[in-house]
């Protein structure tokens, strides 16, 4: 993807985080700008939720600097600008009934208008909109609870987007989806980039997957261990160098050239 001239939606400077007084995050710098699609992968415990959560103004920098949209987190110059799409996010209660629509026309809600007001026409064309994005339009009146984990994760990606959010944070948007669903979940968040012009950042543990569908993918482990092209990104054995993860046979296996030429 060609570099852009115009500022980063994200722009992350020496960010510190620390949690239950352990610093996670050291020196994290990171700038992502508008349309790429980004993949943020790493073991358990490397501080992928505490970076998503440094984003969100949920947790306050050790040191260094965030700025969403040229502000600070969670401020009302970024407000309704950021998507934030969690992993609990389809794990409704089985005792709520809602719609697809009604789902989504959560995502229009704002400190002016939560007490759900007469739906106006801007309203009603944001969620019809939304709907198209996440290919749910015939769906709209169906109960979410009969959504396959695919067509859960489209909605509430849907809900995201009435907010017209140009961002999107998504954390392990692929667990418990089928493997055709997936591929329809990536190709969608593919053409929210290159075609609505959204940018998106999504965690996620299925590395196969994200080195098929994002733009770029950023390694980390405590601090960014790779940060660049999706089609260069170190093969395992590297990934486990770079994490100073040492082979445990101490012998080293032979090459099939080795073992020809010995056999000659």
């Amino acid at each position: 993807m060609s570099e852009s001239s115009e500022e980063p939606i994200l722009s992350i400077r020496n960010l510190s985080v620390s949690r239950s007084g352990e610093e996670v995050l050291e020196s994290i710098s990171i700038d992502i700008r508008r349309g790429e699609f980004v993949g943020l992968v790493g073991p358990n415990g490397s501080g992928k939720t505490t970076l998503l959560l440094a984003m969100l103004g949920v947790l306050k920098p050790l040191k260094g600097d965030v700025l969403v949209f040229g502000h600070v987190p969670a401020c009302k110059h970024n407000l309704g600008m950021l998507g934030w799409v969690p992993q609990a996010a389809t794990q409704l209660p089985s005792n709520i009934h809602i719609t697809v629509r009604e789902l989504i026309r959560l995502g229009t809600l704002n400190r002016d208008n939560f007490l759900w007001r007469i739906m106006t026409t801007e309203i009603r064309e944001r969620i019809d909109r939304s709907l198209d994005m996440v290919g749910l339009r015939e769906m709209a009146d169906v109960d979410v609870s009969r959504l396959s984990g695919g067509q859960l994760q489209r909605a509430v990606i849907g809900r995201a987007l009435a907010s017209e959010t140009e961002f999107i944070l998504l954390d392990e948007p692929l667990v418990g989806v089928d493997r055709a669903s997936r591929n329809s979940l990536l190709r969608l968040l593919d053409d929210l980039c290159h075609n609505h012009g959204k940018t998106i950042l999504m965690v996620s543990h299925d590395l196969a997957a994200v080195t098929q569908a994002t733009h770029r993918i950023v390694y980390l482990d405590g601090g960014i261990q790779y940060d660049g092209p999706t089609e260069e990104l170190p093969d395992l054995s590297e990934l486990a160098n770079l994490r100073g993860i040492e082979h445990v046979h101490s012998v080293s296996v032979p090459s099939w050239d080795e073992i020809i030429t010995e056999v000659e």
